[in-house]
């Protein structure tokens, strides 16, 4: 249950209102982010919460930009600040934190929620999530090259594809645990990415 926070309006500011914003998207999916339920959360009054976004569409955008910095915090940052000089040290980290994010919903990431395939170019909330999405899919291409610059993996390895297999386990882990098939430890999940490690090898560094 979301906690109704009631607070001046002089206290209150747009980080905190996504702050909250965010919580309900994470328990109940963005489409139920809506400027009524968020004025109620927020203890505002809709008129004086929707000053501050002006649409229904305008506060989903702002909620998945405030869930993309919340993302390079939770999941990025912490592996940065442990500086491993280990490629596959670093994966590792980078791929429990993944876990760990999608952990701290009670759907699935909410990235992956929200998309709907969309051509639109004017669907601002899809290329919002687009842009997201790319970014971390990029950010997973090149630790997978500098495997490759370390001598971890083959030469001959493609990054985007790589990436592809870890999105492959990453979504059938999750689909799993919902269906009891998979435990807390997500051991389906590492074993096939220790199977990935396995293929991905650069075999010219085995004495």
């Amino acid at each position: 249950m979301i906690k109704v926070m009631l607070m001046s309006k002089g206290s209150i500011t747009r980080e905190h209102i996504l702050n909250i914003a965010f919580t309900i998207a994470s328990e109940t999916g963005l489409e139920s982010l809506t400027i009524g339920v968020l004025a109620k959360a927020c203890g505002m009054s809709k008129s004086g919460l929707f000053s501050h976004f002006n649409s229904k569409e305008n506060l989903q955008v702002a909620v998945i930009e405030y869930a993309g910095e919340c993302f390079i915090e939770r999941v990025i940052v912490p592996v940065r600040r442990k500086q491993h000089t280990d490629v596959s040290t670093r994966l590792q980290s980078l791929l429990q934190h993944w876990l760990d994010w999608n952990h701290s919903f009670q759907g699935s990431c909410m990235f992956m929620d929200a998309w709907k395939e969309s051509n639109s170019n004017q669907d601002i909330l899809q290329q919002t999530l687009r842009k997201q999405l790319h970014t971390w899919i990029s950010y997973l291409e090149i630790q997978i090259s500098k495997g490759q610059q370390s001598g971890l993996f083959r030469q001959d390895l493609v990054p985007k594809q790589a990436v592809f297999q870890f999105y492959g386990l990453y979504l059938s882990s999750h689909l799993f645990h919902s269906l009891e098939l998979e435990n807390n430890e997500r051991a389906l999940f590492w074993q096939g990415v220790t199977q990935l490690y396995k293929q991905w090898q650069n075999t010219d560094t085995i004495n």
